[in-house]
């Protein structure tokens, strides 16, 4: 568990790059609901990257770009999460941005596969069903990053069953 500060003088800020992935850009900023617009945007985002992609080569980039994320936000998130004392603040959005990722992986390029996919993380992520909520008992940034993966897994295997029984039409 982080402890609180005890004074202002006692939080050293993040780096600069902790602080830009950790945000994602600013966007942990935006109010209400941080992490949702964290989602949104990384939607919106990949929705204009991954049509640039080989639709072959589609599946490996998300798989990717989540990895990615992951990679880099846990120690993003870790320092940030150090500099304010407290363990997840909600301002840290770059767990939003892998889990989002993870539900987007083979999805096709089509406004309803994205609009499922987003409600489906964030049902997912705010819900947090057995055992995501556990997850969040991780040190740290994994803690703040691992919860959103699991999410990710969960809104994925409902979206590919989704798409699987046409009940979302590619």
């Amino acid at each position: 568990m982080i402890s609180s500060p005890s004074s202002v003088e006692d939080i050293s800020p993040a780096p600069f790059w902790a602080s830009i992935v950790a945000t994602f850009c600013g966007i942990g900023r935006l109010k209400p609901g941080p992490g949702t617009w964290g989602s949104l945007a990384t939607v919106v985002l990949w929705g204009l990257a991954s049509s640039r992609i080989p639709i072959a080569s589609r599946t490996w980039v998300t798989v990717l770009a989540a990895a990615a994320a992951t990679a880099v936000g846990i120690p993003a998130a870790t320092r940030v999460a150090r500099a304010w004392g407290k363990k997840d603040p909600q301002f840290v959005v770059i767990d939003e941005v892998a889990g989002q990722l993870v539900t987007l992986i083979a999805v096709p390029l089509a406004w309803k596969s994205f609009l499922a996919g987003f409600i489906l993380f964030r049902v997912f992520d705010i819900l947090k069903p057995f055992p995501i909520r556990r997850l969040e008992r991780l040190p740290e940034g994994i803690g703040i990053v691992v919860d959103d993966l699991g999410a990710g897994l969960y809104a994925l295997a409902v979206m590919h069953l989704l798409l699987h029984f046409g009940l979302l039409i590619k």
